[in-house]
């Protein structure tokens, strides 16, 4: 079972985004039971809050299937769990590293898919980070860029 740990700023909006992405897409593909997919905060901001009403409705609008869920941050023992780790933007891999103890050279990676962590937007062959809405109001174009950062994942696993 390949398990997966998405990360972002709060885990109300990107990283929930992409979880719920995640397990639709690979409930179409046939391969739920080879995933195990969750979601964190590099922060304690959000921490027992659901997923923020905008991403709601933007995943509602793409009739990707969501559950009520509590932000919750990340921890070491994630770290040891997950087989994938995947940072929305660079802000959250430097918070990741501090909450992991790993040093900047360790394990860090922007574009291979041979390390443990990565940033979304690499498994689409891109280096840029996700934008997060809760700061641009723009949910349109987080959804598509953490679609498509999905589809690259699923497509290399």
């Amino acid at each position: 079972m390949t398990k997966i740990l998405f990360i972002c700023h709060g885990n109300i909006c990107r990283s929930p985004m992409a979880e719920f992405i995640m397990k639709h897409l690979v409930a179409q593909a046939g391969r739920a039971k080879e995933f195990e997919i969750a979601s964190a905060a590099v922060s304690t901001e959000e921490i027992g809050n659901d997923i923020y009403p905008p991403a709601k409705r933007m995943l509602a609008s793409k009739n990707i299937p969501f559950t009520h869920r509590a932000a919750r941050q990340m921890t070491r023992a994630d770290y040891a769990y997950y087989d994938h780790i995947v940072c929305m933007d660079q802000s959250n891999l430097r918070w990741m590293r501090y909450i992991t103890g790993l040093e900047p050279e360790q394990d860090i990676h922007s574009g291979s898919t041979d390390h443990k962590v990565s940033l979304m937007m690499a498994w689409a062959g891109k280096s840029r980070d996700v934008a997060d809405p809760w700061y641009t109001g723009d949910f349109t174009k987080a959804y598509d860029d953490i679609l498509e950062g999905c589809q690259g994942m699923l497509n290399q696993i």
